[in-house]
């Protein structure tokens, strides 16, 4: 998105503004939606599965409209509309994994996630080399408002498997019936009055009784989020300015950058569903809150090495899968087996540590809640580095990433302060 905004010509401080969507439309939607599921039952449709569906539709069609963008507000707005279906979806995902599974299976059901979580982010992100290397498109080939083609058929390919999957999802996935005691529970939920007030009162009451474990998990989040939004906002740039000398977005040094920012943020992903299941056997010895101080320690040093990686350095060379030739791999790609790591753990441990410590009936409202405390330092990411820490940082990209590498290992810091109860054991 960084790279659509700054073709439709959005200035390089303008970015954090334009990627707000995202975490509001997290921090309003996720526990409304996460509420509703929590009070909601139909024998035909289930419990989760309709918000499945309805997010699916709305990112697709989002995913679909937005490479024909044509003003960076239009692209603003198909994200919000895209974020939306993304929340309204992948809320009702997370606590479906802790209804599906019982507490003993819940870290490998989480670490599983991250697994297909990294596999479908790594094929997104390789998508436009993949289809450049294949000889569908030349890099250079542009669409009318200057957006890579090969980025409009990542767009389309994407709107394809986000409506796809969801659909094996709903269709093949059954979900487990109310017993009669929730069943009657959800009947008095429905007398306490119309659906506004039974959510308004289901998130206000959870918040009242928030578990330990989830307070002590904020400042873990804030610093995690805040890194990450960074990253993910300022990295094209900073390759750009690091790697070729340039912030040009016309320049094919640029053009190279986001290419390159594509191929490392697949290999991060990869090396993340790769690592997913070697964390399981390490949790079981060190626990969730073990593996998660590691890895993000291990994110944070892999950020605040990429100034001293470059392309030159080649490492090793591998034969092109999808077209002639040999692929060099250069040390630039060495930051990736950190933040891979990292990105496994992010996935994954801090809903293990949450499923053990919230009751079952509320799953729903308090992964929304837990949403939160991803969105809200998003947002204020968004507004500090808008505002002033952009600025305060030289007005360079590369030092944007040095803080993104500081922030997750203080987030590595606080994990070791969580105190982990009984119920948050990982049981073998």
């Amino acid at each position: 998105m960084s790279a659509i905004y700054k073709y439709l010509g959005a200035n390089e401080a303008d970015i954090p503004m334009l990627w707000l969507a995202g975490p509001v439309t997290g921090l309003i939607v996720q526990p409304i939606i996460g509420a509703l599921s929590d009070g909601t039952w139909s024998p035909k449709f289930g419990r989760r599965k309709p918000f499945f569906l309805i997010g699916a539709v709305l990112a697709s069609i989002a995913l679909l409209i937005m490479p024909y963008s044509t003003t960076i507000w239009m692209a603003a707005s198909l994200l919000w509309i895209l974020d939306a279906g993304n929340n309204i979806a992948m809320e009702p995902y997370r606590a479906f994994v802790s209804d599906k599974l019982n507490k003993k299976q819940h870290s490998l059901g989480f670490l599983m996630q991250s697994f297909f979580t990294g596999l479908g982010t790594t094929l997104a992100n390789f998508t436009p080399a993949i289809l450049i290397s294949l000889g569908f498109f030349l890099a250079s080939d542009r669409m009318a408002n200057g957006i890579p083609v090969s980025t409009y058929w990542a767009f389309f390919i994407g709107s394809f498997a986000s409506i796809a999957t969801i659909l094996y999802s709903v269709l093949t996935t059954k979900e487990f019936p109310p017993t009669q005691e929730e069943l009657n529970a959800l009947k008095l939920d429905k007398e306490r009055g119309n659906i506004l007030t039974r959510v308004w009162i289901d998130i206000v009451d959870a918040f009242k009784n928030m578990p330990l474990t989830m307070k002590q998990l904020i400042p873990v989040k804030f610093f995690t989020w805040y890194a990450m939004f960074c990253y993910w906002q300022y990295l094209t740039s900073s390759l750009s300015l690091s790697l070729f000398g340039t912030l040009d977005e016309t320049s094919e040094g640029f053009s190279q950058a986001q290419v390159l920012t594509g191929q490392v943020n697949g290999t991060y992903n990869i090396i993340c569903f790769v690592v997913a299941f070697a964390l399981v056997p390490l949790a079981y010895k060190i626990g969730a809150k073990g593996v998660h101080f590691v890895s993000l320690l291990l994110g944070g040093i892999g950020l605040l090495s990429i100034p001293f990686l470059g392309v030159d350095n080649i490492l090793f060379s591998v034969t092109n899968p999808f077209g002639s030739g040999q692929i060099e791999i250069a040390s630039i790609y060495l930051f990736t087996i950190g933040l891979g790591v990292a990105w496994a753990s992010m996935l994954a441990m801090p809903y293990q540590l949450l499923a053990g410590s919230i009751p079952k009936e509320k799953t729903g409202v308090y992964m929304g809640i837990f949403n939160m405390f991803i969105v809200i330092p998003m947002i204020i990411q968004i507004v500090t580095m808008q505002y002033f820490v952009y600025d305060l940082l030289g007005q360079n990209p590369i030092n944007v990433l040095n803080l993104a590498g500081v922030f997750l290992v203080l987030a590595a810091i606080f994990t070791l302060f969580i105190k982990v109860g009984p119920k948050n054991l990982i049981v073998k």
